[in-house]
């Protein structure tokens, strides 16, 4: 096989560079020794030729896997999807391998399950992302073999913890509604086993209760656009209702259905707003309001404390990331008092 027909290995960077192979490798691996002009003909090299660093056969010089695990849901709700996504994308600018388990039934068994797969992978460290309260219980229970760091489930009850603001999400999407001048805002709740649903409910009500009102409790969903539709229809049945904030944005569309239906003008009759901003939110009759969560900083966040924890360096705590208000058509003041 010829040089030309062959993936370039160091030994080529090395030649085209003038330097050794283990200059090369300095580069590589980040060495603060190296000279700026040394270092800048180097990495020109290597991207003349198209030079790919062999990230197993570095792992297994150092005695280490360079494995990160994620155990995710095989479902399609849209946040655990991006994070998962997101995560995967951070491991490998990071220089790791991102090895996953997709679970389609978030339990307590099947949670430890996928961790003794990924310890026996040889992973280094562990990212979950459930928002499941199982999750977390595992997470407790799992002797401390390697590091790990919880996305998006209850910060509050493990140790190393990367997530969205979703108390203040709540609060973003209730106070606008309140600022619009609605008074009666019912809540659609995504299952409250999951600690997002629980912390948005919390959001909703807190908003609530400081502008002097009373909130009902909210109406219980479960993520699907199914368990928005019904919850729309009984919204249908409570006149004073002026706005809905839904929990997430599939809840939402199904919502604006059963509203459409039921023959209640969005946003003339009653606003809504949603939460997570999927692509789809803008294109529909009309745009919806929500709340977008940054799911790529989160992925960063979580490699960042996973791999410091990895080093063994002292960790502070990972501030929360902060969502941002999202405005669109399906809100507007209210065009009659709530009874």
């Amino acid at each position: 096989m010829t040089a030309a027909s062959r993936a370039p290995v160091m030994a080529d960077v090395a030649r085209l560079a003038g330097v050794s192979h283990q200059t090369v490798s300095r580069v590589i691996n980040g060495s603060p020794s190296i000279k700026p002009e040394t270092r800048e003909r180097v990495l020109q090299a290597i991207e003349r030729l198209g030079y790919r660093p062999n990230i197993a056969a570095r792992a297994l010089v150092r005695g280490r896997s360079g494995m990160i695990g994620i155990i995710g849901t095989a479902r399609t709700f849209f946040g655990p999807t991006s994070i998962h996504r997101s995560v995967e994308d951070a491991a490998r600018e990071a220089g790791y391998f991102a090895t996953s388990v997709s679970l389609s039934d978030v339990t307590r068994r099947a949670l430890s399950d996928a961790t003794e797969h990924l310890m026996r992978v040889g992973v280094e460290g562990i990212v979950m992302i459930a928002g499941h309260d199982e999750a977390l219980e595992v997470v407790r229970m799992q002797p401390a073999r390697v590091p790990f760091v919880v996305v998006e489930g209850d910060l509050s009850k493990a140790s190393l913890t990367v997530g969205v603001d979703q108390v203040r999400g709540a609060r973003m999407a209730t106070e606008h509604l309140l600022s619009l001048g609605h008074r009666e805002i019912v809540h659609v709740s995504g299952p409250l086993n999951w600690a997002e649903a629980r912390a948005r409910v919390e959001g909703w009500r807190l908003a609530m209760s400081e502008s002097g009102l009373r909130p009902a409790e909210p109406v219980r969903g479960d993520w699907s656009s199914e368990s928005g539709y019904t919850a729309g229809e009984r919204i249908c049945e409570m006149p004073g209702a002026t706005a809905v904030f839904a929990a997430n944005d599939q809840m939402a569309i199904g919502v604006l259905r059963a509203l459409h239906e039921c023959g209640r003008r969005v946003p003339d009759d009653i606003s809504v707003v949603g939460f997570d901003d999927v692509p789809e939110a803008a294109y529909l009759i009309p745009p919806l309001t929500t709340i977008q969560q940054d799911f790529d900083a989160v992925g960063r966040r979580a490699i960042e404390v996973v791999t410091q924890a990895i080093k063994g360096t002292e960790l502070q705590p990972s501030p929360l990331v902060i969502p941002k208000l999202v405005v669109r058509k399906s809100t507007a003041p209210p065009t009659r008092t709530s009874t």
